[in-house]
C-alpha cells in the first residue's frame, strides 16, 4: 500500500522567509534607533507619543534601506519561515 506522506528528505528544503516579517523586524529596528536617537537627544521617549515615533521611524527607514537586509538576515536566524499551508488551507480561512 502506498504512503501519503512526504519523504523525510523534502524536509530540508528550501522555505521562504516571510516578506511579512522581514517588514516587521525592519520597521521594529527603526523604531529602536529612533528611541535611542531621542534618548541621546535628552528626550524621555515614554512622554513622545507613539504616533510620532512611528512617523519618525518610517522616515528612518526610508534613508536606510541596509535595515531590511539586516531583518532578513534575522528573520532567517529566528527561523520565520513562510507558512504555505495557510493560504491553501480550506480551514485556515474559518480561524
Amino acid at each position: 500500500m502506498a504512503n501519503s506522506s512526504l519523504p523525510q528528505s523534502t524536509l530540508g528544503t528550501f522555505q521562504p522567509i516571510s516578506a511579512s516579517a522581514v517588514h516587521i523586524l525592519a520597521r521594529l529596528a527603526a523604531r529602536k534607533a529612533v528611541q535611542e536617537q531621542l534618548r541621546s537627544q535628552g528626550v524621555r521617549v515614554s512622554l513622545v507619543k507613539p504616533a510620532e515615533i512611528g512617523a519618525k521611524a518610517q522616515v528612518y527607514l526610508q534613508s536606510h534601506p541596509e535595515l531590511y537586509r539586516e531583518a532578513l538576515e534575522r528573520a532567517q536566524r529566528m527561523g520565520m519561515f513562510e507558512k504555505r499551508w495557510r493560504r491553501r488551507h480550506p480551514l485556515a480561512m474559518e480561524r
